[in-house]
């Protein structure tokens, strides 16, 4: 899979943290955030999914991720948010890529994503999480468009 890397700024985000195995928790979760961004009329610039566990090295009931849109660096939750944390993704050097998720299966792009950039040979993983943006609606749509991105940094 073809990627590029780049240096991105960090993203404020906001919305639910879950943990648990993905293909549950990640649908949970948009479905939550989904009611929470239309209920406040929260202006969110991108939806967002971070993860932070190896599903290779995680048990699937402890994968832990997090719903999110980016909001602005001024942003407030508001009142009768119950359960909606704020963070930030850490900005760096990443590799990025473009899919198109078919059929809910977002694990092929992102094992494809992980393999071309583990042949690097001038970079190597940096500890932080990986996060996917949503470039459209899936569920209207029918498909995803997604951008997913790994933490680098240089080799040696």
């Amino acid at each position: 899979m073809e990627y590029e890397v780049k240096q991105i700024a960090a993203r404020k985000i906001a919305g639910f943290h879950m943990v648990g195995p993905w293909e549950q928790t990640v649908k949970q979760g948009f479905e939550q955030l989904m009611m929470w961004v239309d209920g406040q009329q929260i202006s969110a610039r991108e939806w967002l999914a971070v993860y932070y566990d190896n599903p290779d090295e995680v048990p699937a009931e402890k994968l832990r991720c997090d719903t999110v849109v980016s909001v602005d660096d001024d942003f407030v939750i508001p009142p009768n948010s119950e359960g909606v944390m704020m963070a930030e993704v850490a900005g760096g050097l990443y590799a990025a890529a473009r899919a198109r998720v078919i059929d809910h299966d977002f694990s092929t792009p992102w094992y494809q994503f992980f393999d071309s950039v583990l042949k690097d040979e001038t970079h190597r993983l940096a500890a932080k999480p990986c996060f996917e943006i949503y470039h459209n609606n899936g569920a209207e749509d029918g498909y995803w468009d997604i951008e997913m991105f790994v933490a680098l940094e240089p080799k040696g």
